[in-house]
This record gives C-alpha cells, sequence and structure tokens, in this order.
C-alpha cells in the first residue's frame, strides 16, 4: 500500500473517530522538496520542484448549518466556530479557512463542515506542509460539493487563501506542485506562463536527503513579505512587470544596493533552474553540484534568507565524498538542507552531518530521505 493510501485510512478513522461517522470525501496531498529555484516563483521565472513522499490528508463532511469543527492529529485543542471566519486567526487553521473562504465564493453555498485532519509533513522545515494542506483541504472541499475545478485554479484558489487570508505573499509553486507532480520526475514550472514539462530525476543510484537545521526563526515570515518587496521596489526601478524579465546587464541600473543584490540572486537563480534542468534532461546528475553550491552562495549571500545552521550544514556536505551537491531549501532563516548524493554513502554521511553539526550546536539535524511521488491529482481520495 503506498503512504498516500495509508494515510488516506488515517485520515477516514481520525474523522470518524472525531465525529462518529464516515467522511463524505478525502484528499491526500504530498509536501515538496525544491531541487531549485528559490524566491523566484513570486517574481514570476523559473523553479524545479518535486513532490515528496510525506503528505497531509484531509477527511471531510458539509454540515447542515454554517458550524465549521476542525481537529487536527498534530494539534491537540479542537477548533470549533459558530460559522465560518471572514478573518485570520493568527493561527494554523488560517489555512484551512482561506481555503473554504475561497471554496465558498466558487461554491456559493454557506453549508460549514467538519474536518479530521493527519500530517506527516514536518512543519516549518521548508517541505510546504502548508501548500499541502492548503490542496488537501480545497480538493475534499469541492469533492465533498461534487464541484470540479481544473488543477490549475485549485492552486490559484490556494494561492489566494495564502496571500489574502493568511497574509503570506507566496507564489504558486507549492500549490501545484501538490495537485500535478509526477513522481520520478521534477517539474520545470514557468510560472507566469504556467507553462511546466518533467524533467526526470537521477535513478536509485543518487538519492535526495533533506536535513532539517530544526531552527525555526521568528522573523522567517515577516522577512519573507520583505524580500518581496524588495523585489518588487528593484523591478519598478528597471521599468519591467517583475524581475522576471531582468537580465544582468540590468543590474547596475538599481542604485539601492540591497535591492539590486536581491535582483542579482533572482536573475542567477533563474539562469540556474534552466541549467539544471538541462543537466536532468542530459542524465548528468553530477553537473547539478556546482549549480547547488552556487544557489545556496546567492541565497546567504545576496537574498540573505541563509542563517548559520544552514551554512553548517552545506559545508559539512561539501567534504563528504559521496556528495554531489548541497543548498538550503524554502523561504530561510532555518529548515533544511537538500542534499544530492550517492545513494551507498546516506548512511555515513547522516553520521558525519549529525556529528559535526552536535560539535557546534549541541544538538543533531533530523533527516529525511525522500523520494518523489505524484501530487493529489489524481492521487488517494474518496
Amino acid at each position: 500500500m503506498s503512504v498516500a493510501h495509508q494515510l488516506d485510512g488515517r485520515a477516514r478513522d481520525a474523522f470518524r473517530n472525531s465525529f462518529g461517522y464516515l467522511p463524505r470525501a478525502v484528499a491526500v496531498a504530498p509536501g515538496r522538496m525544491n531541487i531549485i529555484g528559490e524566491h523566484t516563483d513570486y517574481n514570476l521565472g523559473f523553479v524545479l520542484p518535486a513532490a515528496i513522499d510525506r503528505h497531509v490528508g484531509v477527511a471531510l463532511s458539509l454540515r447542515k448549518d454554517p458550524g465549521v469543527r476542525i481537529r487536527s492529529d498534530r494539534y491537540p485543542m479542537p477548533v470549533d466556530f459558530d460559522t465560518l471566519p471572514d478573518r485570520r486567526q493568527g493561527n494554523w487553521t488560517d489555512y484551512v479557512l482561506g481555503v473554504a473562504c475561497q471554496v465558498r465564493g466558487v461554491a456559493e453555498a454557506a453549508a460549514g463542515f467538519e474536518a479530521a485532519i493527519v500530517s506527516e509533513v514536518p512543519v516549518g522545515s521548508g517541505l510546504s506542509s502548508s501548500g499541502a494542506l492548503e490542496v488537501a483541504v480545497a480538493v475534499a472541499l469541492l469533492r465533498a460539493q461534487d464541484l470540479q475545478l481544473p488543477p490549475l485554479e485549485i492552486a490559484r484558489l490556494c494561492q489566494r487563501a495564502e496571500n489574502s487570508f493568511v497574509g503570506a505573499r507566496t507564489g504558486v509553486m507549492d500549490q501545484f506542485t501538490a495537485l500535478l507532480a509526477r513522481a520520478g520526475n521534477a517539474t520545470l514550472l514557468d510560472c507566469r506562463s504556467m507553462h511546466h514539462e518533467p524533467v526526470p530525476l537521477p535513478g536509485p543510484a543518487f538519492s535526495w536527503l533533506l536535513a532539517d537545521t530544526r531552527v525555526r526563526h521568528e522573523l522567517a515570515a515577516s522577512a519573507y513579505n520583505d524580500r518581496r518587496a524588495e523585489c518588487e521596489a528593484a523591478a519598478r526601478e528597471l521599468g519591467v512587470a517583475s524581475l522576471r524579465d531582468a537580465g544582468p546587464d540590468d543590474l547596475e541600473r538599481i542604485t539601492d544596493p540591497t535591492q539590486r543584490r536581491r535582483a542579482r540572486h533572482v536573475v542567477s537563480e533563474n539562469a540556474r533552474v534552466l541549467q539544471a534542468a538541462a543537466m536532468l534532461q542530459r542524465r548528468s546528475p553530477r553537473a547539478l553540484g556546482g549549480i547547488l553550491y552556487a544557489s545556496h552562495a546567492s541565497l546567504r549571500d545576496d537574498f540573505a534568507v541563509s542563517c548559520r545552521e544552514l551554512d553548517l550544514l552545506v559545508e559539512l556536505a561539501a567534504q563528504g565524498p559521496t556528495v554531489v551537491g548541497a543548498r538550503m531549501m524554502g523561504g530561510g532563516f532555518g529548515g533544511c538542507v537538500l542534499i544530492l548524493l550517492e545513494t551507498p554513502g546516506l548512511d555515513g554521511l547522516e553520521q558525519y552531518l549529525a556529528e559535526g553539526y552536535a560539535r557546534v550546536f549541541h544538538r543533531t539535524p533530523e533527516f529525511h530521505r525522500v523520494r518523489s511521488v505524484d501530487g493529489v491529482m489524481p492521487g488517494a481520495a474518496s
């Protein structure tokens, strides 16, 4: 039985245990790793994500009244509302409530719902636990009402929920990946045109290891929005709609040095995404090493979203004889380092990283050996 189907069963059991009857709809959506393309999606550039075998499952039924009841295996306190709130609560439920508000606008119905949520995606690790939750909620709510929307429209719906309700000005990469990823492949996604194509990932001789710093810096959310504002200011000075349309020769026209550095990262990262996709298409995974390390250096120096914990793990990984390349992954200021390595070196590398990290920070990272999987469509559901 696949991991997605196992979580489907867990979600159904959690719903029955919480509410005493069987759910009307179930959806299971994966988290994601991003091979390369960090902070480029909201600049309408290129990204190269893949869905991973860590999922969020949502079992759901509609109510006959406007009430909302939410239960989660990650957060023990029950969540109950007499009606769907129209403003954020300032906690994890905003991802659920924001999506529900968006779906209500599509469905033009005011029925409440009951939902049980189960998750195996680490929170705050840069693996898109929020995107997986949003997509699973959206798909379950739509199916409970016998409504169908194209996957891209669902992705946009979830992005609007995160932008307008949660208040995080994210791009569409995470939701898109949770919906449309294909096992064995990353997806080269143009975040402006939404053109996408599968890119084959390395075979079993190579593995992806995520090393979680277990650091959750409080400034990450506000800094994310700051970086987006800096990018938008740089684009305005250049007279372009987004930094997607800027090139290396344009950078010196940006007068503010901070905005210039932010733009330099976006411009160079877009080029690295296309280079990485070309190397994977040519079945040359070892050529990714320099690209991954360059991405980390750019995120550290030009975009200023790394931290000492992330930097140390990349530095340690670079010393591993079986490591192809490594970089920080996600919004920054904590979370995971993505490492591509030869599969036989997994055990040794984990031990080496754990020991080196513990010598400096007196704790060990958490490791996730991940493989690519399909998105929720046409994944497990009721």
